[in-house]
């Protein structure tokens, strides 16, 4: 059983491409808990389910997997289908609720234990509920405006094209509902490294973060 490298972070931080270049400069298996919650959302969606029993109840037994860059739910690709805006409003409502994020634990839990060597995990209570026995517990953050030009950025290469200002406004409402919700909220580990990404180019903050995980196999 490899190590963890815990990745949390607020929305826009630099968590998705920072966690898979760490990984891969690592030969480490990369779990993006976020998608998972995303695919939970989806799942909720397409059946149609609205309580948080009903919407628990189907993920149990859920059969998700990550291969490279692919998210798959059975065997649909829906990488791009869980990126979308509405998902992600759709996945931070889901996410506050206790039932689901009970039932998707140990889901995040087997799918970072599945990799011989390691794993990269990227979250939002990564380093605090899900592995607060990682190794490496890394906190990623970025000033507000920071976030919301990457992520303005981001969507407009998806073909979702919003304004820098719509955007800020959702990146702060979802800070305020992830970092005061009643069960896991969003905050760094007590042992976490705290990392700013804010006008760093990501190969420095990747080979920070590569630096401290490699010190800390050194220490094991």
């Amino acid at each position: 059983m490899g190590i963890v490298v815990a990745i949390d972070g607020p929305a826009g931080a630099g968590k998705s491409t920072v966690s898979r270049q760490v990984a891969d400069q690592l030969g480490f298996l990369l779990v993006d808990t976020g998608a998972i919650y995303r695919s939970a959302a989806l799942v909720a969606l397409r059946r149609g389910l609205v309580t948080e029993a009903e919407i628990a109840g189907a993920l149990q037994g859920l059969e998700l997997r990550f291969e490279e860059a692919r998210v798959l739910l059975g065997e649909e690709d829906v990488s791009g289908l869980i990126r979308t805006p509405e998902m992600s409003k759709h996945a931070s409502v889901v996410s506050q609720m206790p039932q689901v994020r009970t039932a998707l634990l140990d889901l995040q839990r087997r799918a970072a234990r599945l990799h011989a060597r390691g794993a990269v995990v990227e979250g939002r209570d990564i380093g605090t509920v899900v592995f607060p026995d990682a190794e490496t517990k890394i906190f990623l953050t970025a000033s507000v405006d920071e976030r919301a030009r990457r992520r303005t950025e981001e969507l407009a290469q998806r073909g979702h094209h919003t304004s820098l200002a719509e955007v800020r406004a959702e990146i702060e409402e979802r800070d305020q509902r992830d970092s005061q919700r009643a069960v896991a909220p969003l905050k760094p580990a007590p042992d976490a490294a705290i990392v700013d990404t804010t006008g760093r180019p990501i190969e420095e903050v990747v080979s920070e973060i590569v630096g401290l995980v490699r010190a800390s196999e050194r220490r094991a």
